[in-house]
């Protein structure tokens, strides 16, 4: 029997007595993985070996899984102590006899009435005289994962992966065994054909290629998957936004992500007292702190309005307010700190009516994380810069840039913003769950806003969402899918932009 070398070098390395990996194949022909994996399926089609395969679990502890490994699970912690009370005892002195904390306590809580340990009622917990924590299934597993031995009982392994104690991956473990063909063939004896991958222009040249011994493609074999690069999804989105505003006749500003709070805050008359200015909302700097050029002038006349408010009738907020404070430095919460400074003609000079601006750009929040916020994320800022401006000239904007990425349903609600008036928010429903998502904040500046700046004219401003527009055209329902430790790699690989 002639072969190609390759498959010759896998027949020898295989064997009828036992089912070899195509990794030991790989390894005891020296060849390259695809190159065997080829050659297998091709002398499997020839009846000379046959191939199987199974799945196999590998269970890792995870940092949690490998401390209570070392330690105790919190709900055996916590049922040692209550029998060390005499079985009986209150709940407070149990979890401090137990040496249990934070997050800790819900999961003792939880898992100590699951097992079956005890009861907990009016602030008692008490051991159930029948429970066995020294064989616990999960503890026991953990005692073997810590030393490397296997777990055969699945329903114990989801329970602790469902504890994020275990962390499981699933491989798929080819295997190869000679069939009666392919040791005959060996006995017998294999000659090695030369055979051709490739037809070369020299060949045709020639005519070589007349005589030659081409070797067959195997179009099912497995062939190593190259993932190439490419732009993440929201980066594309961002640059469609910017194309679809470049086309609506505005142009791109950009400014500091740390900047004063004057210019974050204070300009866009946001009481120095607002809550949503304490550390509990937005990032502030340790070093730098803060910073000194700031215009005198300009800032005497924020100060004005913040405390006594603009023209005859204005009214301040009559509350604190310290230059030190507006020179603090923080990560900006929004883009409105790139709107102010332009408006205020710092950043390109003033600025004379007509204006279309905008950016899009990244901001910073102290949010909780879940399924709509990020601690950072990307706003679209715009404004419009012209004369006898109205709510009317907003929406309709809003209609045309949503109309670019087929939004169509827009729902908009009145709300209060200390630097718009009126102000009110945008929704556009969720094309899978079907309810109204927020996905940005607008209105008209304030007197009390654009008078320090020198602007004399109407101003109509919005900050939108990216990730929530992303959201509404590509229908998921976690922010997180696209962002972290949980996206989802093949929607960044093969999500397209929407337009």
């Amino acid at each position: 029997m002639k072969l190609p070398d390759a498959q010759r070098a896998v027949l020898e390395a295989a064997s009828a007595n036992e089912a070899r990996s195509i990794d030991r194949l790989t390894a005891e022909a020296d060849l390259p993985d695809p190159t065997v994996v080829g050659a297998t399926f091709t002398l499997e089609e020839e009846g000379l070996v046959t191939l199987t395969e199974r799945v196999e679990t590998d269970a890792t502890l995870t940092e949690e899984g490998r401390e209570y490994a070392d330690t105790e699970l919190p709900e055996l912690a916590l049922h040692e102590a209550v029998v060390a009370a005499g079985g009986e005892t209150d709940l407070g002195s149990a979890i401090d006899e137990a040496g249990l904390n934070g997050p800790q306590v819900d999961i003792a809580l939880s898992n100590f009435s699951r097992k079956g340990y005890g009861t907990i009622d009016s602030g008692q917990i008490s051991a159930a005289p029948d429970a066995n924590p020294t064989d616990d299934p999960e503890r026991l597993a953990l005692a073997a994962l810590a030393d490397g031995e296997p777990i055969d009982d699945e329903s114990v392994l989801d329970g602790l992966a469902g504890r994020n104690l275990v962390a499981r991956e699933e491989t798929t473990v080819r295997e190869v065994t000679l069939t009666d063909d392919g040791v005959t063939a060996l006995m017998e004896g294999i000659e090695t054909t030369d055979t051709v991958g490739a037809l070369t222009p020299e060949m045709l040249t020639t005519g070589e290629w007349r005589d030659a011994d081409f070797a067959a493609y195997n179009v099912e074999a497995d062939a190593e998957r190259a993932q190439a690069g490419r732009l993440h999804p929201l980066r594309r989105t961002a640059e469609r936004v910017t194309d679809v505003l470049v086309g609506m006749g505005f142009e791109e500003m950009d400014g500091p992500h740390a900047d004063a709070e004057f210019w974050i805050n204070d300009c866009l008359f946001m009481p120095q007292d607002h809550p949503a200015r304490t550390h509990w909302d937005q990032f502030t700097l340790a070093d730098p702190d803060a910073i000194d050029d700031l215009p005198d002038e300009l800032v005497a006349g924020v100060e004005h309005a913040h405390r006594e408010g603009v023209g005859p009738d204005g009214d301040g907020y009559h509350s604190p307010w310290s230059a030190d404070v507006a020179r603090r430095l923080s990560l900006r919460g929004h883009t409105t700190s790139l709107s102010a400074r332009h408006l205020a003609g710092v950043a390109t000079g003033e600025l004379e009516p007509p204006q279309r601006l905008f950016s899009v750009e990244k901001v910073y929040r102290n949010d909780t994380l879940d399924a709509t916020h990020l601690l950072e994320f990307f706003q679209i800022e715009g404004l419009v810069m012209a004369e006898d401006l109205s709510v009317r000239d907003l929406m309709g904007t809003f209609t045309e840039f949503y109309a670019q990425f087929g939004i169509t349903d827009l729902e908009f609600k009145p709300t209060y913003n200390p630097y718009t008036e009126p102000s009110f928010e945008l929704f556009g429903e969720h094309p899978t769950t079907g309810e109204l998502v927020e996905i940005g904040n607008s209105g008209l500046f304030r007197p009390e806003m654009l008078d320090p700046l020198g602007v004399d004219c109407d101003v109509m401003a919005w900050g939108l969402a990216l990730e929530r527009l992303l959201m509404l055209t590509h229908g998921f329902e976690d922010i997180r899918d696209v962002h972290g430790t949980l996206v989802d790699l093949d929607f960044l690989r093969n999500a397209e932009v929407v337009y």
